[in-house]
């Protein structure tokens, strides 16, 4: 493996109160050179310089902690991961978790299935499909204390992808840009009849960057009706709003 300054990154650990061992930051490494390599034969992310990975993804999938003890979750599901954020930092960093990576591309979960298996991670598996499929069946549906999602979709949409896969006491938290305050208006009604309820809505600069982000947290308060989600495609064609 090349060497890597580690300054950067753990400056921005220490100011999300994080504290990693020597062999996770390396796992992060592996992480970041298994990213590099296959992204030069697919498109898994515009970001490959180190230091605006180790920020603008690595960091950023951490910065989680800001709205959630994770110590409090157990059973996590990471919705429309692509190349594993938030769930793979999420993973090597907070080990007890028990994490899902679901995706709909094929070649994105050879990915990660490859960085699962060269990085050692256990607990942490890999689904291929939709949201909406995935959601129907027993084994997922309100089975997961914790919902993620980094994925591009407006609010209304997400929690319909969403919010299925959270138990009741759960929360979904997507990962949205600095200026959400409209979108989340807008999802109020989409949230509540999928049995959820925006709790807040907490925004911050990234370490070192100039990138707004939101989280919001939603909480699940009622059982999702099953006639959610809806068929694939219809959430992101006729969101609820």
């Amino acid at each position: 493996m090349n060497e890597y300054s580690t300054t950067s990154f753990e400056k921005g650990l220490e100011q999300l109160g994080i504290s990693l061992e020597e062999h996770q930051i390396r796992q992060f490494l592996e992480y970041y050179e298994i990213l590099v390599e296959w992204n030069k034969v697919m498109n898994l992310t515009g970001i490959t310089e180190y230091e605006e990975v180790i920020a603008k993804h690595f960091l950023d999938s951490l910065a989680l902690v800001k709205v959630c003890d994770l110590s409090g979750h157990k059973k996590v599901i990471d919705i429309g991961t692509g190349a594993g954020f938030p769930g793979i930092p999420l993973k090597i960093a907070f080990p007890e978790l028990e994490i899902v990576l679901l995706d709909s591309l094929n070649k994105r979960i050879k990915f990660l299935n490859e960085v699962i298996e060269k990085l050692g991670l256990k607990n942490i598996r890999t689904i291929h499909g939709r949201a909406e499929d995935f959601a129907r069946q027993k084994e997922y549906r309100e089975n997961f204390d914790l919902c993620v999602s980094r994925a591009v979709a407006n609010m209304s949409t997400l929690s319909e992808y969403c919010l299925p896969y959270v138990e009741c006491g759960g929360k979904f938290i997507p990962y949205k840009s600095g200026k959400i305050d409209e979108e989340v208006t807008k999802a109020q009604k989409a949230v509540k009849i999928l049995g959820g309820k925006i709790s807040e809505t907490v925004k911050f600069q990234l370490v070192d960057t100039d990138m707004e982000r939101s989280f919001v947290v939603v909480e699940k308060e009622k059982n999702t009706p099953k006639k959610y989600p809806r068929k694939a495609g219809m959430p992101a064609k006729e969101p609820l709003e």
